[in-house]
């Protein structure tokens, strides 16, 4: 990692409020060449509710100041109703968030530092409205960088997969989201009334998982904001990044199977993070020197040849003793031009049929849904969950590389008229070890389309299709691809509310592989590097480090448990004086054969102090069900601290019931 100093001398910072059309400002940090008023540039933009103030405020100070550097107007704004920014926050992705992403682009645009050319981008949140606002084509729009994101909300985000509820990111997230919203205004930016703010704002919230899980189907709520609805409207090119290590990897294939504009990939080793970070699994690369290229080119019309480069740029992994923690993972780049350079190679599972009666608790291996490069993130030895599942063995006899998505078909029959049906690809090694190499998921009443609900008849055949997440790995000879099948995996995913199994055809069921293409154009990237970021250090009465993930289980009761700290990295003293200490905790349980056992849970306890104030919050979010519907319950309570007097301001629990239509 080579960090960059930048001449802050020749950088302008400053903060400034945009203007919305209903009077509500968003705040926003803008990092300006300091000869931009007389000679101006364009304006790459960074959009989302994470708190510009403090919690992205490290990773901000990466790259900013870097664009700056290089020639251009570097915003980072927060969405209304976070950090910040006034207004309050309704939903992810909501209709009032896209209205004001259109209107800061055209104020950028607008102003007398800026060329009227404007770029965006942005990692998970900042890659989604990204992406959604290139769907709108804002003319003043020209290019995007989306990294880690979806063009799918319904069936490639933390809610749903494959069309069943994703449980251990639709209650985590839904909980992290409500602690993130449910903190304050920075008093050293609004004022005096921070407290009034405050309140506001926690006053209005709802928990989201409430207006999630009252969307099982893929309705209107999931299509808006979902890209896919129309590649066609996309004016702006489009740079899209991705990590094998990362859930969001399939939305780089689909956009360049699918968009008629410039359109180049890239997918890496990397978890959810930039890949210039440092962060495990590695290698990095000059994300920061390729992005320059890319505006360079369709912000100010250079030729930096980047349409030249392949379609798709990948790194194809080697196979190594599964582990949750990858320094730097081997493998190498490959260039091919997407979707043309792949073959497909089919794979029959056998004869006869095979019953599929997982353990509840399978699943417990799974590994993290959101890797952010933490010990403990990547998934174990998958030999246990093997176990738990019913396998067919392929011996490999020569090398190969897979490279894409495979596709899963599966003739089956249920006890019940609704399942889950998971697939694993692993590879498993001369010494019997396995590892995971990608995985797929169908909930059984989606199977005629992710918008309906079509119950099954039970011990009737069926034929089922569906994909495995794309990945790119070698196997090699002497290895054996284990292809896993289960009818349970939690916590990732929620069971039905019924004890049934499944009777797979195996004679009738094949897994596609997808083959990486013979000819490979040659690629390779700098070393990682960015802008020296801002000093941070652990303040006093930071919590001691938690384990990040323990399983136990209880053999007399069944009971599984796991125990997570998902470790976001927020406890931090930053250069302003600010302390903020942060602790998160997740808890997933299931009890064997019982459908009514599933609960998650999702507690948050936050400090925020500097001279004059403090913030404390505590959040919990819990999610329970029967065979009809479910459980929530969410509880917030805050304080508030001025000149030494402290008062609780808000306090709350609401609990609500959501019937289970599909889920």
């Amino acid at each position: 990692m080579k960090l960059i100093d930048i001449d802050q001398d020749q950088i302008d910072t400053r903060d400034v409020w945009i203007p919305m059309p209903d009077g509500v400002r968003l705040h926003a940090r803008v990092w300006l060449p300091r000869d931009a008023q007389q000679h101006p540039v364009p304006a790459i933009l960074e959009y989302l509710p994470y708190r510009l103030d403090d919690w992205t405020s490290v990773r901000d100070s990466e790259r900013h100041p870097y664009y700056a550097a290089n020639g251009y107007a570097s915003i980072r704004v927060d969405v209304r109703g976070s950090g910040s920014s006034e207004g309050l926050f309704d939903d992810e992705y909501s209709a009032a968030e896209l209205d004001d992403g259109i209107r800061v682009i055209e104020w950028l645009a607008e102003q007398p530092w800026c060329s009227g050319d404007v770029g965006m981008f942005g990692i998970s949140w900042g890659g989604f409205n990204s992406l959604q606002l290139a769907a709108r084509g804002p003319e003043a729009l020209k290019a995007i960088v989306t990294v880690c994101s979806t063009d799918d909300r319904y069936d490639n985000d933390v809610h749903y997969m494959g069309g069943a509820v994703l449980a251990i990111d639709m209650a985590a997230w839904a909980g992290t989201m409500l602690a993130f919203a449910s903190r304050p205004p920075r008093p050293e930016v609004t004022g005096d009334g921070w407290v009034e703010q405050w309140r506001e704002r926690l006053t209005h919230q709802r928990p989201l998982a409430e207006t999630w899980l009252a969307h099982q189907e893929r309705d209107d709520y999931w299509r808006h904001g979902s890209a896919c609805e129309d590649y066609d409207s996309f004016r702006a090119a489009v740079l899209a990044v991705g990590g094998w290590s990362d859930p969001y990897r399939d939305t780089v294939l689909r956009l360049l199977e699918n968009l008629e504009v410039p359109t180049k990939g890239i997918i890496g080793p990397w978890s959810h993070q930039y890949p210039d970070r440092g962060l495990a699994p590695g290698p990095g690369m000059d994300f920061l020197g390729e992005t320059l290229r890319w505006w360079d080119r369709w912000l100010k019309g250079a030729d930096t040849g980047v349409e030249h480069a392949p379609d798709l740029r990948a790194w194809v992994n080697d196979p190594v003793a599964p582990a949750t923690y990858v320094d730097e993972q081997p493998g190498r780049w490959v260039g091919v031009d997407w979707p043309g350079e792949t073959r497909r190679h089919e794979v029959p599972l056998g004869t006869g049929r095979a019953i599929v009666d997982s353990p509840w608790n399978t699943g417990q291996d799974a590994g993290r849904f959101f890797p952010f490069g933490n010990v403990g993130d990547l998934p174990p030895d998958q030999r246990a969950e093997d176990g738990r599942s019913t396998c067919v063995d392929v011996a490999v006899d020569e090398p190969f590389e897979l490279l894409g998505r495979a596709e899963v078909r599966l003739r089956l029959r249920s006890t019940h008229d609704r399942g889950n049906v998971i697939v694993r690809l692993c590879d498993v090694a001369p010494d019997g070890s396995s590892t995971l190499v990608t995985r797929g998921v169908l909930n059984l009443l989606k199977r005629a389309g992710r918008d309906r609900s079509a119950p099954l008849t039970p011990g009737e055949d069926v034929d089922v299709t569906f994909d495995l997440v794309a990945s790119g790995y070698r196997f090699e000879p002497g290895h054996t691809i284990r292809i896993a099948i289960s009818n349970h995996y939690w916590p990732w995913i929620w069971p039905h509310g019924v004890d049934g199994s499944l009777d797979v055809d195996l004679s009738a069921s094949t897994v596609t592989l997808p083959l990486a293409a013979d000819i490979q154009q040659p690629v390779s990237f700098g070393p990682a590097e960015h802008a020296r970021p801002i000093e941070i250090t652990v303040p006093d009465g930071a919590a001691a480090p938690r384990p990040p993930r323990v399983v136990t289980s209880d053999i007399a009761t069944g009971e599984t448990v796991l125990d997570i700290d998902p470790n976001y990295g927020g406890t931090r003293h930053y250069p302003d004086g600010l302390d903020f200490l942060e602790s998160a905790r997740e808890i997933y349980r299931i009890r064997e054969g019982h459908p009514e056992s599933p609960e998650t849970e999702s507690r948050w306890s936050l400090r925020l102090s500097n001279d004059g104030w403090a913030a404390d919050i505590e959040t919990s979010s819990i999610i329970r069900c029967d065979a009809d519907s479910f459980h929530l319950e969410n509880a917030v309570t805050a304080f508030a601290e001025r000149d030494g007097v402290r008062e609780k301001i808000f306090e709350c629990t609401q609990a609500n019931t959501i019937p289970r239509t599909s889920a």
